[in-house]
């Protein structure tokens, strides 16, 4: 490799480097022996003994420490001991007291569990609150043990020692998978090293792995192990992880006593002073004599018979003093030894030395024998004092055994590993009977592994019995030195890393750690690997002398890399590019990485896929993998095999000398559940077993993301036969293994499919299998079988592109036990043959949303010709037979038509800004000589005439100057004319609003003099507004709230020029208000003598053509440029990432995203857009620890901040939020849409001066922005909708508009766009980003409110009328373009108007039975008051059909709250991730319980913020600016509501509503004191000032000056002032009252009541506004005046008003004749406590009657 990253590096034979030997390997040759020790040779073997260690004396002052000494908390714990032992008291204070990383080497037994317990303790008292609960969800440890037994026994052993403390342990192994939730409510996981790896490999799982705070590595001498590297890879990956980001992990080893200790604890990053801890031999409880017999004989025969002699002769040694336990290693040969010993000793006449004949044991023995005894080898010999424990017995059997041999009834033991494992059950004696054991994955007989032969020989000697224990071990002569070493610690510990280095490298590169040559030269020098090269280089394969040439061994440490790189390369798991040293993973390398396959596997699976193979091919492919490459086949297994090929329902073509005929054999013989009889067969059987599921289901991934349908069908079922062990042929009932098989049998026999079985009901099943009682049970099973019922809607988008709108039912019965929390199922569509897959996605199905339907939206490329139809395919992850296929027909599709020539952009001289040809227009574009080649070209249009224009270009075009020119057109215009001019500027969003008025109150307020306004939403404020204001700045929905009533506003007549901004955005949310209003203004134009012009901006669109006839611009005026033709040209990288959740596939995206900083960014600015608040500051985080490798050649912490201490310390001192703070201090600022004003002001100065270079923000944010930068990330394009429950696409015009953020005109040549996706979306992204886009209307959808607001302005009178409506609007022009969007089946004159009337039919009937209109004649159209009431509060017509059928005259104060927050207006209300628990926690708290909540509605969200807003609750930031909209519609939803019961005359439903707005106003409840109106006033103030009988804010008023100052002393005097000022603005209103013509009142006629109001002002002075610091708004003061009968509880007459000084309104209103005694309420909008009631009587006198001639003539006037 002679390119420049990677010089001089060359390659290695990394097999050949790697140990054959692995777990065996012995690299000193010599064995020292302790003292004592003496051999005796014997007749065919050697015999060594070792003479027990006697125990270490105390050291001087050393003393036990007592559990007491432990805090209190931590007592628990430690169970009922006294004081720790001498071990443990030596490493309490490092283990307990320090945070220091540990390596403890002991012996087995020593008690260095519990060290490990106080190392736990440790960590949770770091996380105690003050009443020392322990704050679960701050912290997780993980313990890593090398068995699963020992797994388990750690679950059990910690789980309850644990319990007090609330904490949760829980195993996390092969088979023992935990959910997330599980996941999350867990703090102490006991794990295998390969699952933790496979765990922390995952960038996702990094959500829980961030949290890891203590990870305890037990039996670390594993790292000898050929599991070794596997710990190497974790150790490596955790100390990286902490050096990144500075967050703190300890590390703990415990380990057996070892030779190189020293070199572990520098793995471990072990201070040797403070945190290494070696005891050796003689600290064991119980010290060990060990004898070791080396066999000679060479016949396997002779030698099995010596072993048998020795065994029984050492067995006799004991007999009858101490207890045995004999291990073995296989099942069969527990039986077989147990069988000889007492043959031998019945022959010899022994046997009573074991159980004397009269012994109380004999009688326990024979007793349980006969009763108790299911085995029947057991049953045999337990009447001689012998047992026998393995796995294969049944677990009573174990357990009788276990208890036996612990009472000292058993004194033989024979027994497999698994007792020195998974049972504390120690004997005096322990003999270790042959250490050769069958190893699966060699395909041969092995050596045990020293972990095993420790944990067997830990097992000799009881403390609390023996004063020693012995050890025997029995073995060949050729491996006594190795036992010898490894038992008296003289084995070194050597790296196993280079034999799996390929797939360690992989594994980090698609982590996301390693992303080049020398990140991966690096990463070595974390590893084992690179401690043992420094200490035995020659071992190792380095040279003699390199060491000295190069003491880093960084040479060698490039070759090794090299040489895995090139392996990986070849293997297509990476692309490694030479010259660069840039390592790309590909999607092989991911799966690689994810399954757990070794890179040699991936390439024959990358070599052998075809598209079209069959199931024969596929267990051959299987057969292949590299993981069973050392399985042979023996002679004496050949029979067995050959009887199996027979019985397997695939045909297998090779023969049965073939290993990969074994494979295959036996992965089918499981999945049939075949029985197999030799040893070794089924150990070869259980070890292909374990590896089938993770190795299908990478070829499955593998087939998946090849898009071949038929094969990833295939090898899906294939995932789910080994899983489930049942054939696809047979029924899918098999799967319920609570099916009685006779039962499926019969149904099997029936032929019938599972949907014929789905409709017979429990009655009929039974006949069926003629068995009726099982009828019930079947049927329930068969309606728990996962069923989805699927529909679509398909719209095509492009010529090229249909956008798929799924809809999937649930049809099935959850059952916990059967489903867990969640199922998840494959969503894929095939093409017409289907061979290929066009679109895949995964979707989740959790429990809580099982009877609800769900949706999926997604794009699927259409090709030239068309197919005649796709398939919708959705399969079950799971469950074999569960899959439902929807045909999606293209048959009668009408594709859209092409879209029109884009708009060249010309080759011309660049504008100077002295064109405009006016120095004060000049001067707003002071420091800017020209204008963009854009703005050049479209200027004569803008400028120059006065036409209607439409111009679409890219995202940062300058649209903005753009529309400065129109405006200055107009104003030359208006200036010529002499008219005033008038200009409205509408924006959809209210952040852009809020920019262009910011910009141009400095342009064209400063500047040119002119009053420019931002309309608020109140009508009354923003109708003033609309008087003065020259510019007008509004969002859509203000200006149709104010344009609605254009005929009578003549303001709105006057405007002169319509700006429309984003044009592009019609077709998103919102869009439809646009759209309205862009044609209302047209048709106004049309209507009126003075023209109003028309100009809208926005993105490049495919259909601009249309877009300009709907805004009436002439051909010359339509401007639609290329999406590349951008001032700054913009380089884009597009990145797809495959990970199925969407939380993990965000954290896999945060390297590249630092990544594409260091790449991209120099020192221009940066912007990263994130899906949300969390998401942004949790990745602003990660890039606070990562930034100190972002910017190389830089030290310090502050690489992107680019200024002073001193100058940024002021800044800092405004934020509020303390790691906010510390993210500037770095250089990085965070924006988001609820953040404090103070807070984003800093941020956006900072920013904007170029003193910090990274700005992270939320989506939202890209719309209020005026930042340019020279790299944009956007940071995953998908965002979470809490209604539909999923995460969504962000539309496209986000994206562009966040692109668009990516030039600097002036500064930059060219910007860079770097876009993480989901991988399945990249193709659409692809498609739209480089293409114009296809903007369709949405009117159709919100037609029916925009018809009722114009049937009230009575712009639509008649049906005809609506027709005529709709021609105006660009839905109009749409439904001819794209038919089939609108479901329209032609585009023939005749079929568009069927359409269009059908459409406005159904609007107006959806009105007409809401009671908002009325249809006259079946052609004519009048508002009815419903209509008009909505139209006038601007509500939606479903939610005033809402108020008028819930509303009833009972309705309380709990039902208003409930039938408000149910408005449509609230159905936007965003439910966000996880939000939901936090809801219900709120409302835990709430005054008025929720009847039957659903915490993800926005319903329930509204109340409880409205709930919380009465009891002024605080509240996160999010669920604040909820609140914020949650309150900005209430006030008009209630004066609707008030509207409504007045309607009706309904009392006191309409005096409640009045209270629930002074509540909504002020934030308090109708039952709180009213002084918690007025400001500063605390709970012990309000207490006090009810002692006093203080209940109103006129009491207050009303006391003397010395006793007011007394109940405020509280208070400082700014306080007291504040509640001075309210008090003197709180209304005080004198009102006066008459009826008119009191004497000649008649029923049923209009009775008039005079009230004059005045208020206590100064003159002149104008009416204060509204306190009220809890509403989000300026509020002016409302008022009701209700004339009621109280009585009757009738309302009668009702007027709203607003009072400055005073006001004289009249109240008219009817009663029946008679007396009656009638009340007048004068009611606040906005004050509690400043009600007034007011009683007078009437006297009415009889209704007049009046002739029918006088009748006609009234009927002719009202005409």
């Amino acid at each position: 490799a002679d390119d420049a990253a990677t010089a001089g590096a060359t390659v290695l034979d990394l097999e050949g480097l790697a140990f054959t030997q692995g777990g065996h390997l012995m690299s000193t040759k010599q064995c020292t022996l302790p003292e004592g020790s003496f051999r005796t040779q014997k007749k065919g073997y050697e015999e060594f003994h070792i003479p027990p260690q006697k125990k270490p004396d105390p050291r001087p002052g050393e003393r036990l420490v007592g559990v007491t000494e432990l805090p209190k908390w931590a007592r628990p714990a430690m169970g009922k001991m006294d004081s720790l032992n001498q071990l443990q008291s030596r490493v309490y204070p490092s283990a307990f007291q320090s945070h220091e990383n540990l390596l403890i080497c002991a012996p087995t037994g020593a008690g260095k569990t519990n060290c490990a317990m106080l190392a736990i303790l440790h960590e949770v008292g770091l996380h105690l609150d003050e009443q020392q609960r322990v704050k679960t969800d701050e912290f997780k440890i993980v313990y890593v043990a090398p068995m699963k037994s020992l797994v388990q026994e750690m679950v059990h052993s910690f789980g309850t020692r644990l319990e007090p403390y609330g904490i949760r342990v829980n195993e996390l192994s092969g088979d023992q998978n935990l959910t997330k939730q599980q996941i999350h409510d867990t703090q102490v996981i006991v794990t295998t090293p390969e699952k933790w790896d496979i765990v922390t490999r995952k960038s996702g799982d990094r959500t829980y792995t961030q949290q890891v705070r203590l990870v305890i590595f037990d039996e670390i001498h594993l790292l000898h192990d050929e599991r070794g590297p596997v710990l190497e890879a974790i150790i490596a990956r955790t100390i990286r992880q902490v050096e990144r980001t500075q967050e703190m992990v300890r590390l703990v080893g415990l380990s057996a006593t070892l030779p190189g200790y020293e070199d572990v604890a520098t793995l471990l990053r072990v201070d040797p002073d403070k945190g290494l801890h070696v005891f050796d031999n003689s600290y064991r409880p119980a010290p060990l004599e060990q004898t070791y017999i080396g066999i000679m004989e060479k016949s396997s025969f002779k030698r099995f018979q010596l072993m048998n002699e020795i065994t029984y002769e050492k067995v006799m040694e004991q007999a009858g003093q101490n207890q045995v336990l004999v291990f073995v290693h296989s099942r069969k040969e527990t039986g077989k030894t147990a069988r000889t010993i007492r043959d031998m000793a019945l022959s010899n006449e022994t046997l009573s030395r074991f159980l004397r004949e009269d012994s109380a044991s004999r009688e326990i023995l024979q007793s349980e024998a006969e009763e108790n005894v299911k085995d029947l080898e057991l049953k045999d010999l337990l009447p001689y004092g012998f047992a026998i424990h393995h796995a294969g017995m049944p677990r009573s059997d174990r357990s009788l055994v276990e208890d036996l041999f612990r009472e000292q009834h058993v004194q033989v033991l024979v027994s497999t590993a698994t007792l020195a494992w998974g049972v504390n059950l120690p004997a005096h004696t322990v003999i270790i009977k042959g250490t050769q054991v069958y190893n699966p994955e060699k395909g041969r007989w092995t050596e045990l592994s020293p972990l095993d032969v420790m944990q067997m020989i830990g097992r000799a000697g009881r403390p609390q019995f023996d004063t020693f224990g012995e050890g025997i071990v029995i073995t060949t002569h050729s491996e006594l030195q190795y036992y010898l070493s490894l038992l008296n610690q003289q084995l070194p510990i050597e790296s196993q890393l280079v034999s799996r280095l390929a797939d360690a490298l992989n594994a980090e590169v698609v982590l996301g750690t390693v992303e080049n040559f020398d990140d991966a030269v690096q990463w070595l020098s974390y590893t084992y690997l690179y401690i043992c090269m420094l200490r035995s280089p020659h071992l190792y394969g380095v040279e003699d002398g390199a060491v000295e040439e190069d003491p880093v061994l960084l040479g060698r440490r490039r070759d090794l890399v090299h040489s895995a790189a090139v392996l990986l390369d070849r293997a297509h798991l990476i692309n490694y590019d030479r010259r660069s040293g840039h390592f790309q993973v590909t999607d092989l390398g991911r799966v690689a990485s994810h399954f757990y396959v070794s890179y040699t596997s991936m390439m024959t699976y990358n070599d052998h896929l075809k598209r079209h193979m069959g199931d024969i091919e596929l267990f051959r492919l299987f057969a292949l993998s590299s993981e069973f490459r050392h399985i042979v086949v023996r002679q004496e297994e050949k029979q067995e095999l050959d009887k199996m090929l027979d019985r397997v329902p695939v045909p297998v073509k090779e023969t049965v000398e073939d290993p990969t005929a074994k494979v295959n054999v036996l992965l089918q013989t499981f999945v049939s559940r075949l029985r197999l009889d030799g040893f070794a067969l089924v150990s070869d059987m259980v070890y292909v077993r374990q590896s089938a599921s993770r190795l299908l289901r990478a070829l499955f991934e593998i087939v998946l993301r090849r898009g071949w349908a038929h094969l990833a069908d295939r090898t899906l079922a294939l995932c789910k036969m080994v899983d489930r062990r049942v054939w696809s042929a047979q029924s899918p009932l098999r799967q319920f293994r609570q099916i009685p098989d006779a039962i499926i049998r019969k149904l099997e026999g029936k032929e019938f499919s599972l949907d014929r079985l789905y409709d017979l009901d429990s009655q009929q099943l039974g006949e069926l299998i003629r068995f009726p009682a099982q009828g019930k049970p079947l049927y329930r099973y068969i309606h728990q079988f996962p069923r989805l019922d699927l529909s679509a809607l398909v719209q095509p988008i492009t010529r090229s592109m249909v956008r798929v709108e799924l809809t999937l039912t649930p049809d099935f019965s959850w059952n916990d036990a059967c489903h867990g929390g969640a199922e998840g199922f494959w969503v894929w569509v095939e093409d017409v043959d289907g061979e290929n897959i066009l679109h895949h996605e995964y979707f989740i199905l959790k429990k809580k949303y099982s009877e609800v339907p769900h949706y999926l939206s997604f794009t699927v490329p259409l090709f030239e010709p068309l197919a005649p139809q796709y398939y919708v395919r959705v399969i079950s992850d799971r469950w074999l037979g569960c899959e439902a296929v929807l045909p999606v027909s293209f048959r009668h599709m009408l594709l859209p038509g092409e879209p029109a020539d884009p708009t060249d952009l010309l080759d011309l001289q660049p504008l100077p800004v002295t064109a405009l040809r006016d120095v004060k227009a000049e001067a707003m574009y002071a420091g800017q000589e020209y204008f963009n080649p854009i703005q050049t070209q479209v200027f004569p249009a803008l400028y120059e005439s006065d036409q209607n224009t439409l111009v679409c270009c890219p995202a940062g075009s300058g649209t903005g100057v753009m529309a400065e020119f129109a405006i200055l057109r107009g104003l030359r215009r208006a200036a010529e004319t002499g008219v005033r001019p008038r200009v409205v500027y509408v924006a959809p969003r209210d952040a852009l609003c809020h920019q262009r008025y910011v910009e141009w109150q400095a342009k064209f307020g400063e500047g040119l003099g002119m009053q420019v306004v931002l309309l608020t939403g109140e009508t009354a404020v923003d109708l003033k507004m609309l008087d003065v204001g020259e510019v007008i700045i509004s969002s859509p929905v203000n200006w149709d709230r104010l344009s609605r009533r254009w005929r009578q506003r003549r303001n709105v007549q006057a405007v002169t020029l319509f700006l429309l901004e984003e044009v592009h955005l019609l077709g998103g949310e919102g869009g439809h208000v646009m759209e309205a209003v862009a044609s209302r203004m047209r048709y106004i134009s049309a209507q009126l003598e003075n023209r109003i012009r028309l100009v809208a901006l926005g993105a490049s669109v495919a259909n601009a053509r249309d877009m300009g006839e709907w805004l009436g611009a002439v051909p010359q005026t339509v401007f639609n440029f290329r999406t590349h033709v951008r001032p700054v040209p913009l380089e884009i990288h597009l990145q797809g990432f495959d990970q199925v959740f969407a939380e993990a596939r965000h954290l896999a995206m945060y390297r590249p995203t630092v990544l594409a900083l260091e790449r991209h960014a120099g020192e221009k600015p940066v912007l990263v857009f994130a899906n949300s608040r969390k998401e942004a500051f949790r990745f602003a985080g990660e890039l606070r620890y990562c930034q100190q490798n972002v910017t190389q050649g830089k030290d310090g912490p502050s690489t992107f901040r680019h200024c002073t201490d001193k100058d940024l310390a002021p800044f800092l001192e405004r934020v509020t939020g303390r790691f906010l703070r510390e993210l500037l201090d770095r250089g990085i600022g965070v924006l988001h849409a609820h953040m404090p004003a103070a807070d984003r002001e800093v941020v956006e100065r900072l920013y904007a001066s170029g003193a910090i270079q990274v700005l992270v923000a939320e989506r939202t944010e890209c719309w209020g922005m005026v930042f340019q930068a020279h790299l944009v990330v956007i940071m995953g394009t998908q965002y979470y909708d809490g209604k539909e429950h999923r995460y969504v696409d962000y539309p496209v015009t986000d994206v562009l508009q966040m692109m668009g953020r990516a030039s600097r005109p002036g500064l930059d040549a060219s910007g860079v766009c770097v876009i993480y996706c989901y991988a399945p979306k990249k193709q659409y992204y692809l498609k739209f980003l480089h293409e114009p886009l296809p903007v369709e209307s949405h009117l159709d959808h919100y037609l029916a409110d925009h018809f009722n607001a114009e049937v009230v302005t009575r712009t639509i009178q008649n049906k005809q009328d609506a027709v005529d409506y709709l021609t105006w609007t660009f839905l109009y022009r749409c439904l001819t373009q794209n038919p089939n969007y609108y479901n329209l089946q032609g585009v023939t004159h005749r079929h568009l108007s069927d359409h269009l009337s059908e459409l406005v039919e159904t609007t107006l009937g959806d009105l007409e039975t809401s009671g908002c209109i009325q249809v006259e004649d079946e052609m004519d159209l009048a508002p009815l008051n419903l209509g008009m009431i909505a139209a006038y509060y601007y509500i939606s017509y479903t939610t005033i059909e809402l108020f008028a059928s819930s509303l009833t005259g009972r309705t309380k104060m709990k039902g208003l709250i409930e039938i408000l927050a149910s408005a449509s207006e609230y159905n936007e209300l965003p439910v966000r991730r996880k939000e939901a628990g936090a809801l219900q926690r709120l409302a835990a708290h709430l005054p008025m319980k929720l009847d039957k909540p659903d915490y993800s509605s926005p319903t329930t969200k509204a109340n409880i913020l409205l709930q919380c807003h009465f009891s002024r609750r605080p509240l996160p930031a999010a669920l604040k600016a909820d609140q914020r909209r949650v309150l900005e519609d209430a006030a008009r939803l209630l004066q609707a509501m008030v509207d409504v019961i007045s309607s009706n005359r309904w009392l006191a439903p309409a005096l409640a509503s009045m209270e629930l707005s002074q509540m909504v106003t002020q934030a308090v409840w109708d039952s709180d004191s009213q002084l918690k109106q007025l400001p500063h006033l605390t709970e012990s103030v309000l207490i006090l000032c009810k002692k006093r009988g203080v209940e109103s804010v006129y009491d207050l008023m009303d006391l003397d000056d010395s006793d007011r100052s007394q109940l405020l002393a509280s208070l400082d005097r700014q306080q007291v002032s504040d509640v001075a000022q309210m008090c003197n603005d709180f209304p005080s209103i004198e009102v006066e009252f008459r009826v008119e013509n009191s004497n000649a009142l008649t029923a049923n006629a209009d009775i008039a009541l005079t009230v004059a109001l005045e208020r206590e002002l100064e003159d002149g002075q104008p009416a204060p506004l509204v306190h009220a610091p809890y509403y989000p708004k300026t509020k002016v003061e409302g008022w009701w005046l209700v004339v009621c009968d109280t009585k009757r509880k009738q309302l009668l007459g009702i007027k709203r008003i607003t009072l400055h000084q005073t006001a004289t309104i009249k109240v008219n209103f009817q009663v029946d004749e008679g007396a009656h005694d009638l009340t007048l309420f004068l009611m606040s909008q906005d004050y509690l406590g400043c009600d007034q009631e007011f009683d007078f009587s009437v006297n009415v006198g009889p209704e007049e009657e009046e002739d029918s001639s006088s009748d006609e003539d009234d009927d002719a006037m009202s005409e």
